[in-house]
């Protein structure tokens, strides 16, 4: 079988086997790594508050890294954006965000962003927005929600709280996030936030998400089968070449059976008294006619 393998023909295909199956190997690689969506930070990193300026760009998609820093930013409350996002659970009481657009002092271009200042189960005791004050902001950065499509409720009342949704009414440059503010401080150091007791919100705590990765089986799935598909390529070249060696080993059979047939009839034809010429034929006929009954039986 050796000897068949060597021949040029069958070296070429395993050359093509190979390359088939190190396209496989590397799609095999590739799926294998798509299984394993990226872990959350550790909260190591995500509770260690750190400027917004330094850890994420307006107008910039919101990275795994990103999300869910403690950050903390200075600025102003924009006059006239103070919208309200509905069905919030805090307690299992369904209630509203109450959020509104932040100036953050460093931005690029003067953006904004929206930060949760708090939430409430009775809109009509929700406060005023405190715009126009120098306030020192820190809380939990978060990607943001998919708009909702629909009526509203009413005009400053959202399903969702999306930035680009938002940018739309407030006609605002924002960052792709938000912020859910725990601590709002004014520049003489007084919380006028949620978590002052005279405001009449409830303050939001949202933990960072848990650690670890996750396994998309279907990806997976994929991984191993691009290997068995690269498996099966060189198993396709051995079966070809082990089929051509068996028909290879079958005619040299075949051959030699028709040569030690064929001298057999051709001197019974000659001791018959036949002359060499009618020897040949009749040992031709004979020959194939003997090899046909054997392969009959």
């Amino acid at each position: 079988m050796l000897k068949t393998a060597l021949q040029p023909k069958w070296i070429a295909m395993l050359a093509l086997a190979l390359i088939l199956a190190t396209v496989f190997v590397v799609l095999s690689a590739w799926q294998f790594g798509q299984s394993r969506t990226e872990s959350a930070p550790s909260e190591e990193i995500t509770e260690e508050p750190v400027p917004l300026t330094e850890v994420h760009e307006p107008e910039q998609p919101m990275a795994l890294e990103q999300a869910d820093r403690i950050v903390t930013l200075s600025g102003e409350f924009i006059e006239e954006t103070q919208v309200l996002i509905d069905e919030r659970l805090q307690d299992g009481e369904s209630g509203w965000w109450v959020v509104g657009a932040f100036a953050v002092d460093g931005a690029p271009a003067d953006e904004v962003i929206p930060v949760v200042r708090g939430w409430t189960d009775d809109v009509d005791a929700v406060d005023s927005l405190p715009a126009g004050r120098q306030l020192e902001l820190q809380g939990r950065l978060l990607p943001p929600e998919a708009p909702i499509p629909g009526e509203r409720e009413a005009a400053h009342i959202f399903s969702s709280l999306s930035p680009a949704e938002l940018i739309n009414v407030w006609d605002l440059p924002s960052y792709s996030g938000f912020l859910v503010a725990f601590d709002v401080v004014d520049a003489s150091g007084q919380e006028i936030g949620a978590e002052d007791p005279a405001s009449p919100l409830e303050s939001v705590w949202v933990g960072p998400q848990p650690e670890g990765s996750s396994v998309n089986w279907l990806n997976l799935f994929y991984a191993v089968e691009w290997v068995v598909f690269a498996g099966f390529a060189f198993y396709l070249w051995w079966r070809l070449v082990k089929d051509a060696h068996e028909k290879e080993q079958e005619a040299s059979v075949l051959d030699t059976e028709w040569e030690e047939q064929w001298r057999l009839e051709y001197l019974a034809a000659i001791e018959s008294g036949q002359s060499p010429e009618q020897a040949e034929q009749t040992a031709t006929d004979e020959a194939a006619r003997t090899l046909d009954e054997k392969d009959a039986r």
